[in-house]
């Protein structure tokens, strides 16, 4: 019944992150003309999976700012009696940053999840195949660590979006 529901959204999440009008165009704008060149999350740097980050450092080689994207709820509601699945997948975008200096980390941090959060809410609306997006979110920031080029900290970003499937 929800087979293939959680994948579907992590792809279309990832989709829109990575589009000419993403993530990387929304951090163009939120640092603005004339400045330093905005920082650049690569789409190699973005997957669909839900590890820890000691773990993912030990796997491979990771490159900061890294975007994990994971279905971490679903919640079957049967808003919809004729339909088999009409409620909300709890989806998570979990963005990470290292920097070797502690003073450098958190306003990078809140930059990249502040122009994912941008680039998710400015495509609120109907995604077609039964998903759909109203725009809310949630964001929290996990305390600094070691790991990574020295320091690592982490921002949670939290959405619901509404399934309508049979």
């Amino acid at each position: 019944m929800t087979q293939g529901i959680g994948s579907a959204v992590n792809s279309q999440i990832l989709q829109r992150l990575t589009s000419s009008t993403g993530v990387n165009s929304t951090l163009a704008a939120l640092v603005g003309v004339g400045n330093a060149p905005p920082p650049v999350i690569d789409a190699l740097q973005m997957r669909i999976q839900n590890v820890a980050p000691d773990l993912m450092e030990r796997a491979e080689t990771v490159s900061y700012p890294a975007v994990n994207i994971y279905c971490e709820k679903l919640a079957n509601a049967l808003t919809e009696k004729s339909r088999s699945f009409s409620g909300t997948a709890r989806v998570a975008v979990e963005v990470r940053h290292s920097h070797d200096r502690l003073q450098c980390l958190q306003g990078a941090l809140e930059l990249f999840a502040d122009a994912i959060a941008q680039t998710l809410s400015a495509n609120r609306g109907d995604w077609g195949n039964g998903l759909y997006y109203a725009g809310v979110y949630e964001i929290s920031y996990s305390p600094v660590k070691q790991g990574g080029r020295n320091f690592v900290q982490s921002a949670k970003i939290t959405l619901e979006i509404g399934v309508s499937r049979n």
